[in-house]
């Protein structure tokens, strides 16, 4: 068996959390699967995989292995492409969103993708916090926000809002602020991201004006904050996207929008260097769709 045959075995058998689930993907028997893995650790000197009688885990060296072995092998699959003078692209691509982002708007441009190129499987990683492309073997992910100084590239596809928003009930019954100062005495939920809960909100065009925070829920789900929200518990800051179909069905009513901090970008990233040509084509599929979507933002 050789190397690269090792390999996606046992990425497959990470991705499907077992040797039998595995196999039956690959068409193979457990045991051939098993014995591939086997060697693959003898072969790098590492265990790769905790193994006990009811779960199956990755090793640190796994973790690590893992990442690597699905940039080998999304390599060797460009290779092939370009030798085969590039015709429909085959193999793994990886991608990462946040997590409602990714369920509302990139799972239905990975649908289209996966419909019109029937050689490709797609992994998609959904995280409400900022993973390392090169470390976790991603191809390309969608960030929301101002990107730090990077290697990364990116592309500029939309932007959206941080907005105030409460329930009518809950504002029925603590009036409903008219400016930032009335937020004062207010009940405000808060949700744990990719920084720690602020104690203040920055708001207005120039982020000048701060409303100090003390939430009585934090929680680290946008669903379960919106939830809470909608329910009449406070008053919640979220992106534009998140609670478009609250505000549509007037689940939730929209705070001061005249003093909204400035939109942030919506951004498609990938590691340095020439893109993969399955990265080149899912990111040419996804900006047109999110530029139309968000591009007015």
């Amino acid at each position: 068996m050789d190397r690269l045959d090792a390999l996606a075995l046992f990425v497959a058998v990470a991705d499907c959390g077992g040797f039998v689930a595995a196999a039956r993907k690959a068409g193979r028997s457990p045991a051939a699967v098993s014995r591939a893995v086997a060697a693959l650790e003898e072969r790098l000197g590492q265990r790769l995989f905790n193994r006990t009688t009811r779960a199956l885990s990755l090793t640190e060296a796994g973790e690590l292995a893992l990442a690597r072995a699905r940039r080998l092998l999304g390599d060797y699959d460009e290779l092939a492409d370009a030798l085969q003078g590039g015709g429909a692209p085959r193999g793994v691509l990886t991608l990462t969103a946040p997590v409602m982002f990714g369920r509302l708007h990139i799972m239905p441009i990975v649908r289209d993708f996966l419909r019109d190129f029937p050689g490709m499987d797609v992994h998609l990683l959904l995280f409400d916090r900022i993973l390392s492309l090169v470390d976790e073997g991603v191809d390309v992910g969608l960030r929301i926000g101002h990107l730090p100084d990077s290697s990364l590239i990116a592309l500029r596809v939309g932007a959206v809002r941080r907005v105030l928003v409460a329930a009518p009930a809950y504002l029925a019954a603590a009036g409903t602020p008219r400016k930032p100062e009335d937020l004062a005495g207010h009940s405000f939920i808060s949700t744990l991201g990719v920084v720690a809960t602020p104690s203040h909100w920055s708001l207005g065009a120039e982020e000048d004006k701060a409303v100090r925070v003390r939430p009585r829920l934090t929680v680290n789900s946008v669903d379960a904050a919106l939830d809470a929200a909608m329910s009449g518990l406070g008053v919640v800051r979220l992106f534009s996207y998140q609670v478009a179909e609250a505000l549509a069905q007037d689940r939730l009513v929209r705070l001061l929008p005249d003093d909204e901090p400035p939109a942030v970008p919506i951004q498609l990233v990938r590691p340095p260097g020439r893109a993969p040509r399955k990265a080149a084509l899912f990111i040419e599929a996804a900006a047109g769709v999110l530029r139309a979507k968000f591009g007015s933002a």
